[in-house]
C-alpha cells in the first residue's frame, strides 16, 4: 500500500502541493499534518515561486484528518491541524485550492486557508467536528465566517451537513465552480494570470486583506524601492506586457 505523503512540484513559477492518501480519500495523517509547514517555508522562501495550487490525489481533495493515526490528545491532534492550518494562511503569495471530490472536515479547514477556491462540479464540502463532539478551533472557525458569514458557518459548523460545489459557491465558500473535467485547465489558466501580475501588489494586498496591522509604512516603502509601478506603466503605454521582478525581501 501506498505511503500516505504530500507531493510537490514547481512548474512555470507556480508550486503544487498535491494530498495523496488514496486509502483514505486522501485524508490528513498526522505526519502529513506535520510535513506541511516545513514544506510551505522552504516553498515560501523560493525566489522561481510565485504562487501555490494545492489539491488532492486521484479525484478528491481531502476527507479530513486521518483519525487512526492521531494518537496523542485531540488537543495535541487539533494544535498540527491548526498549524498546519496558519501556515497555509501565512504563505506570502497567492495560494489557491483547487477541489474536487470530497473536501471534508480538515480539507475544508486547509482550503478556506487558502486565498481562493476553485470547484469542480460534483465537489462536496462539509465542516464536520460537531459529528465527533469536537470543538472546532477558535481560529478556523473566525476563518469560516470571514468567507461564508455568520449563519452560513452556524449551519455547517451545527450540522455537520454537506453541501455540493454550487451552494458553496453562492454562499462563498469558493469562487468559481468549473464543468466536470476543466478544473485543471482552467487553475492553470488562472494561475498563468497571477504570476503575471506584480507580486508586490499581490502581497501587500494579502496582508492588507488578511488584516495584519502596522504594515502601510513597510509596503509604502517596498514600493518605492521596487520599479513595478514604473515597468507597469512604461508597459502600458509601449503595449506589452509588464515584466514585473519584485520579490520578498527575506525580511518581510
Amino acid at each position: 500500500m501506498e505511503e500516505p505523503r504530500l507531493l510537490h512540484d514547481v512548474t512555470d513559477s507556480v508550486a503544487t502541493v498535491v494530498i495523496r492518501h488514496p486509502a483514505k480519500r486522501n485524508a490528513m495523517t498526522a505526519a502529513m499534518w506535520r510535513a506541511l509547514p516545513p514544506l510551505l517555508e522552504a516553498l515560501a522562501a523560493d525566489p522561481g515561486v510565485r504562487a501555490l495550487v494545492l489539491t488532492g490525489a486521484d479525484g478528491t481533495f481531502c476527507a479530513g484528518a486521518d483519525i487512526s493515526t492521531l494518537t496523542g490528545s485531540p488537543e495535541e491532534a487539533q494544535r498540527l491541524a491548526v498549524r498546519a492550518e496558519e501556515a497555509l494562511a501565512a504563505f506570502p503569495k497567492p495560494t489557491l485550492a483547487a477541489v474536487h471530490g470530497h473536501c471534508v472536515g480538515g480539507g475544508t479547514q486547509l482550503a478556506a486557508a487558502c486565498d481562493l477556491r476553485f470547484a469542480e462540479e460534483g465537489a462536496l464540502f462539509g465542516v464536520t467536528p460537531a459529528r465527533l463532539g469536537i470543538v472546532y478551533p477558535a481560529s478556523a472557525t473566525r476563518r469560516l465566517v470571514s468567507l461564508v458569514g455568520p449563519a452560513t458557518a452556524k449551519y455547517l459548523l451545527f450540522s455537520g451537513e454537506l453541501i455540493d460545489a454550487e451552494r458553496a459557491l453562492r454562499t462563498g465558500l469558493v469562487d468559481e465552480v468549473l464543468p466536470a473535467g476543466q478544473l485543471g485547465k482552467r487553475v492553470s489558466e488562472f494561475t498563468a494570470t497571477l504570476t503575471a501580475r506584480s507580486l508586490l501588489t499581490q502581497a501587500a494586498a494579502k496582508e492588507f486583506a488578511n488584516g495584519r496591522p502596522g504594515r502601510e509604512e513597510h509596503w509604502a516603502a517596498q514600493a518605492r524601492g521596487s520599479g513595478e509601478a514604473a515597468e507597469g506603466v512604461a508597459a502600458f503605454l509601449q503595449r506589452r506586457a509588464p515584466r514585473f521582478t519584485w520579490t520578498p525581501p527575506a525580511s518581510a
